[in-house]
Parts: structure tokens; C-alpha cells; sequence
């Protein structure tokens, strides 16, 4: 089973926020908690705000061991953007965007997506076998 959280609409370039988002991704929620906290990246607060939520959901809603838990899946995407002007020589103005950024991250039991992984394998290569007993 799956816990999913997002935040939307936070005032941080997504291009800012991927970079600490990729550190995250595959890893089990303990080691991310741990790359979050001592990230040097404004972005790692909100990053950890939506990881903390989703763990909150799988525990809360889907009575999921939190020490299992791993990221399976996260994302940023673009929010829409604010436009602001800047003032600049001779009259002119250019123009200044604030973009935002929506914050996936989906979390699973880690023993739970092995043991499918597995299931997946082994079918696999019965497939496999069988194909090439068929050839012979």
C-alpha cells in the first residue's frame, strides 16, 4: 500500500526544490529525514513538512510500521507563477516571476514492495523458461 502527501502552491522555484527532492527519492524515511535535516537548502523544510505528512498519513490512515517505510515516488512540479515588474534605467520595466512549485512524495512499506518485486521476478522467469522449453 501506498501514503501520498502534497503540498501546493509553495513559494520556491521547482528547480530549487528537485535538487532536494532527488536526494530523497528511493531512500527509506529515516535516511531522508536525515538528508533533509542537514541540507543546507532553504527548500529542505518544506521537502521535509510533506515527507513528515506523508509518513503521518501511512501510519494514521493506513496503520503502516513507520521504520519500514521507504520514498517511492517524488516530484515537483511547476505552480503558476506570480508576475511583478522591476523598475529599471531610462523608464523601463522587466519583468520578475515568482514561480511555485507542488511537492509529491509518496511512501510504502519497504518489505511489502520486495516481497511484489519478487512475485514480479519469479513470474518473470517462469515466463522465461517456459518460452524456451516451447523452442526446444
Amino acid at each position: 500500500m501506498q501514503a501520498k502527501a502534497i503540498a501546493r502552491f509553495v513559494r520556491m522555484a521547482p528547480r530549487k526544490t528537485r535538487l532536494l527532492v532527488a536526494l530523497v527519492r528511493g531512500r527509506s524515511v529515516d535516511e531522508a529525514r536525515r538528508q533533509l535535516a542537514f541540507s543546507p537548502k532553504d527548500a529542505a523544510e518544506p521537502v521535509l513538512k510533506v515527507l513528515n505528512s506523508a509518513v503521518a498519513n501511512a501510519t494514521n490512515n493506513l496503520k503502516m510500521n513507520a521504520a519500514t517505510l521507504m520514498v517511492s515516488e517524488a516530484r515537483v512540479d511547476e505552480g503558476p507563477a506570480f508576475h511583478r515588474y522591476m523598475p529599471r534605467a531610462q523608464g523601463r520595466a522587466t519583468p520578475i516571476r515568482h514561480r511555485t512549485s507542488h511537492i509529491h512524495i509518496t511512501v510504502e512499506d519497504a518489505v511489502e514492495r520486495k516481497a511484489e518485486a519478487e512475485k514480479i521476478k519469479t513470474a518473470a522467469v517462469k515466463k522465461a523458461a517456459a518460452k524456451k522449453a516451447k523452442k526446444a
